[in-house]
């Protein structure tokens, strides 16, 4: 019988090992568990997001401290613009992160989000569009967390459009959408008094009219400079319906760029305010292409693609293809060139910049006052004049809240928005172009080098 249990005991201290391992692998699941946590959901961060401006995930603390981001926070508020800020950790994944985040968070707006040590964005092109959202991104890459979100967030704020959108609180409105701003001008109008406010509305309205119109004389100027540039380009072409080779496609240019010839001349006669010579340059854009048709029909070549004018001065004519260039105390960005202005900028030499009077002497028309915004509108239309003018003081004079009431809206996308009929803060849910928030092909923080799957931030998230 003891030999018996002997042996048992034997077997059982024997296999006391293999339980051992056993138990303690079970303990190495279990407790190793927790500590792989899954990554944030885009619910919680877009649900954040609406309450706040700035997201910082629990795994990304590291990347902005808490006072960081409430200073951040607080700046995005008292703009009163849809500027959204999300920091993830490093290995948060990224495919259709942009595109997930504005459907959850349903809001129209411009979203940043700082991964790790990269960084990228992506805005409705009602707040701001596609080429500006590249050149702000491009113009922090390389800082550090702290330094890039902030240089960011200045930047953005002074370019973008929109509302904040209701949800974060406070703002401008006393919840019956009613700004602050009209109530208090309202109530210092009640205040004044019948007579005297009548007097003060008369003598601001007389001054108004009078810097509209001392604009207005300056700006002629200038159009009528380019009127008369290209009535002689119209002269040098030398082209006559009749003369031999001629046919119906060259003739419909040459109407076409008489046409707008004489819709310039109309506009400019026409013209009572400084936005007014839009009309003129959208239309010199237009006959400035038909001629450049002509001009290839006549000698064989394929057509030219529509393209902006040279963004250094239009009369240079249709670009023929994007450069990069940084304006004085600038971001770089990309810029729609001449030949000419191309080859200049690859040689290292400056391009031949339109320079227009000012009272501080001839300065690029960029720099010349708030005037030119409806004259460069007219030709460089269609979304794309923000993105050339960040940085510029045109570009920052488009931004304030002032301009739009004193030279218009709708300046490449500075005033008027479309998408979908929703503005900047607004909640529009899915209703959105995911064409606005996906790759831009290598654009829009072109970080090289990454691998795997990039998702939707071009180049290395």
């Amino acid at each position: 019988m003891k030999a018996v249990r002997s042996v048992k005991a034997v077997r059982r201290t024997r296999s006391l090992p293999a339980l051992l391992l056993a138990v303690l692998a079970l303990l190495a699941v279990t407790v190793g568990a927790p500590q792989a946590t899954a990554a944030t959901g885009v619910s919680t961060i877009a649900d954040a997001l609406r309450r706040n401006p700035v997201y910082v995930d629990p795994a990304a603390a590291a990347q902005l401290s808490t006072a960081e981001a409430d200073t951040l926070a607080r700046q995005i508020k008292n703009a009163d613009k849809p500027l959204f800020i999300a920091v993830l950790p490093a290995g948060y994944p990224t495919r259709n992160l942009f595109t997930d985040l504005r459907t959850a968070t349903g809001i129209t707006g411009l979203y940043a989000v700082r991964l790790g040590d990269r960084f990228d964005a992506r805005a409705d092109a009602a707040v701001l569009p596609r080429t500006a959202v590249q050149n702000l991104v491009t113009s922090v890459q390389g800082e550090t967390s702290g330094a890039q979100l902030t240089d960011f967030t200045d930047r953005a704020l002074a370019n973008m459009g929109g509302k904040a959108p209701s949800s974060w609180g406070g703002g401008a409105t006393d919840g019956s959408g009613i700004s602050s701003t009209a109530l208090i001008a309202l109530a210092a109008v009640v205040v004044a008094g019948g007579a005297g406010a009548y007097a003060l509305v008369r003598r601001n309205r007389r001054r108004h009219e009078e810097e509209q119109r001392a604009a207005l004389d300056r700006l002629r100027v200038v159009v009528d400079e380019d009127i008369t540039a290209f009535g002689e380009e119209l002269d040098r072409l030398d082209f006559h319906p009749a003369e031999p080779g001629a046919d119906d496609a060259m003739r419909a240019d040459y109407e076409r760029a008489l046409n707008a010839y004489d819709q310039a001349k109309s506009a400019m006669a026409d013209a009572r305010r400084p936005e007014d010579v839009r009309a003129v340059t959208e239309a010199l854009e237009d006959g400035r292409f038909s001629l450049a048709q002509l001009a290839a029909r006549r000698t064989g070549r394929p057509l030219p693609e529509r393209r902006p004018p040279c963004f250094f001065d239009p009369r240079h004519g249709p670009s023929v293809t994007d450069a990069t260039w940084t304006p004085p105390g600038g971001a770089p960005r990309e810029v729609p060139v001449c030949a000419a202005d191309a080859t200049r900028l690859a040689d290292g030499r400056d391009p031949v910049i339109r320079e227009v009077d000012t009272d501080r002497g001839r300065r690029p028309y960029w720099d010349a006052g708030p005037a030119y915004g409806p004259w460069a509108g007219g030709y460089f239309g269609g979304g794309i004049l923000p993105g050339l003018l960040l940085g510029t003081a045109l570009g920052g004079w488009m931004s304030a809240p002032a301009y739009a009431a004193d030279y218009g809206a709708g300046y490449g996308d500075f005033g008027g928005f479309d998408s979908g009929g929703y503005q900047g803060g607004e909640v529009s849910g899915a209703d959105f172009d995911p064409g606005d928030f996906g790759d831009f092909g290598g654009g829009g923080g072109d970080f090289g080098g990454g691998g795997g799957d990039s998702g939707d931030f071009g180049g290395g998230f």
